[in-house]
């Protein structure tokens, strides 16, 4: 059994067992979190799509840790006029790891 989430404004296909990195959650490492808006289940009897979410259906996961992403550099320049300006960013991600898919 599969399912299509969303949350922090992108869309993952999940499994249960799966671990993946989504945008930070305000929630303790060890902790479990409920993702609601579940817009697609799947499995071996066919798929039910949601209007937009299908009604129901939840994704249990437990929260694995508060992570940091890969580090990007922010590099801003205007030829002819010496403006350079140079900024890093790190995302901040939770990491969760699926226990089950409720339907």
């Amino acid at each position: 059994m599969y399912a299509i989430v969303q949350t922090g404004g992108k869309q993952y296909r999940v499994q249960a067992g799966d671990v993946l990195d989504v945008e930070k959650l305000e929630a303790e490492p060890g902790s479990e979190v409920t993702l609601e808006q579940v817009l697609l289940v799947g499995g071996e009897g066919g798929a039910q799509v949601g209007r937009p979410y299908v009604p129901g259906a939840r994704v249990i996961a437990e929260v694995v840790d508060q992570i940091k992403g890969p580090k990007l550099i922010v590099f801003k320049m205007k030829p002819k006029t010496r403006y350079r300006r140079k900024n890093g960013h790190r995302q901040r991600l939770t990491r969760l790891k699926i226990k089950e898919i409720q339907a």
